[in-house]
């Protein structure tokens, strides 16, 4: 399992690179269309829909909600020639953050709660919506910064994002593996466990100083940084955790197997489903 896990990340990393470096921004939409629509169709069973023309419409839901964001807020006016981010756009960003809390509070206190979003599959499916439209569209304004004066500023945010993320994980999963005894939420994720998570942690805040060392920040940089890094890679772990939730529910083990020893594209962007719309909160209100 590891050898696959490392074979795809080895194959998948240099593709994820090119495309937020290389791809215009209205192809770079596109991708995330097609993502979002994958696991929007992982999403289904989760939501106990087995018929595959269910998923296929809750899918396409999903892409036509993302679309509509992008023709009411088009993706070159998401922020102002002044640098500002456009109003609307922040709503959405409220909106997931506040999500997310929600979905906090139900994964801490799992199962109690569930009886009544997991036997209602409307609720599972805004849940789903939720989740991953306004990700896709936080995305979408991480790479859109300063985008008409310097085209790879967004990219290299989003690189910064995404080392968070792949960091942590990496981090928690040999940590966890090699020293992990107390489970984290046994109740959600009985293989988890808080020396995994504080791993991760300590394995993110290290990328982070060796980046910060070789740009030469000063302490106030270094310490809005590493505030930003222990929040994003804990918000990672929620990310994480939601989605365990969901398939326990379901008595579903991985949301897919399109992705050798990672299981499905849900079981990739779930860390950043939970971290894109907060980074890119504390962007607009921090920004370094």
């Amino acid at each position: 399992m590891l050898l696959k896990r490392v074979l795809t990340a080895v194959v998948l990393a240099p593709c994820a690179i090119a495309a937020i470096f290389y791809l215009s921004l209205q192809n770079f939409a596109w991708l995330l269309f097609v993502l979002i629509g994958l696991g929007a169709w992982e999403w289904g069973p989760l939501m106990g829909i087995t018929s595959k023309g269910k998923r296929m419409l809750f899918s396409l839901s999903n892409v036509v909600l993302l679309g509509l964001l992008f023709s009411f807020m088009p993706i070159d006016q998401l922020w102002t020639p002044e640098g500002n981010i456009a109003a609307n756009a922040k709503i959405v960003l409220w909106v997931a953050s506040i999500w997310w809390l929600l979905s906090a509070f139900l994964t801490f206190v799992y199962p109690k709660c569930s009886a009544f979003w997991s036997s209602h599959r409307s609720v599972r499916g805004v849940f789903g919506w939720l989740t991953l439209v306004p990700a896709g569209f936080a995305l979408m304004i991480v790479r859109s910064v300063d985008y008409s004066s310097d085209p790879y500023h967004g990219a290299q945010l989003m690189m910064f994002l995404f080392g968070l993320v792949w960091s942590a994980d990496i981090g928690a999963y040999f940590v966890g593996k090699s020293i992990g005894k107390h489970k984290l939420m046994p109740n959600v994720s009985p293989g988890k466990t808080l020396e995994g998570f504080i791993g991760g942690v300590v394995s993110a805040c290290l990328l982070v100083v060796a980046v910060g060392y070789v740009l030469e920040w000063n302490s106030t940089q270094f310490t809005q940084v590493l505030l930003v890094t222990m929040l994003i890679t804990t918000i990672s772990v929620l990310g994480d955790l939601n989605e365990s939730m969901f398939k326990r529910q379901a008595g579903v083990k991985d949301s897919g197997s399109i992705l050798p020893g990672h299981g499905g594209i849900l079981d990739r962007i779930d860390s950043l489903t939970s971290t894109a719309p907060v980074f890119a909160l504390c962007y607009i209100f921090i920004g370094w």
